[in-house]
């Protein structure tokens, strides 16, 4: 779960910093390149301090429960994986082809459900949307310029 989240925080280019006794190969591959910083131990108190946004994305609760409470005392939209209810919001199943993005949320009550659903996005909007949506941009642009009216602007 937290390599997912911070996959979609590195692509909207936000600095992110993952606080874990321990990652997942890849997430670990993201922190030896540089991408992602890290504390390579448990939550402690005050390890929010001076975020923007935080995800509480541990296996375990009380964990979770601890930073949401945290977050909540500075401020600090919190994200709460295994407790919805606990954040201040929730984080939408994402699936990008280039600029085209589609985005399923069952408001934090199933979040297996807004994942099983975007899976089946994924077959009807391959990889070729990226260009496609490439080309719509640039005939709207034309249009745009011409003053044509069409279906792309």
């Amino acid at each position: 779960m937290a390599e997912r989240k911070c996959r979609g925080l590195l692509e909207a280019e936000a600095d992110v910093t993952v606080v874990a006794p321990s990652v997942t190969p890849a997430l670990d591959e993201l922190i030896r390149e540089g991408k992602v910083s890290a504390i390579r131990r448990s939550w402690q108190s005050g390890d929010g301090d001076g975020a923007r946004l935080v995800f509480a994305a541990t296996n375990n609760r009380a964990v979770n429960a601890a930073v949401a409470r945290e977050a909540g005392q500075s401020d600090i939209p919190v994200c709460v994986v295994d407790a919805p209810e606990d954040g201040t919001f929730t984080s939408p199943s994402v699936l990008r082809r280039g600029d085209l993005l589609i985005t399923v949320s069952t408001g934090g009550k199933s979040p297996a459900l807004a994942r099983e659903v975007r899976r089946e996005l994924e077959t009807l909007y391959g990889p070729e949307y990226a260009d496609i949506v490439d080309i719509a941009g640039k005939l709207r642009e034309k249009a745009l310029t011409t003053g044509e009216r069409s279906v792309y602007t």
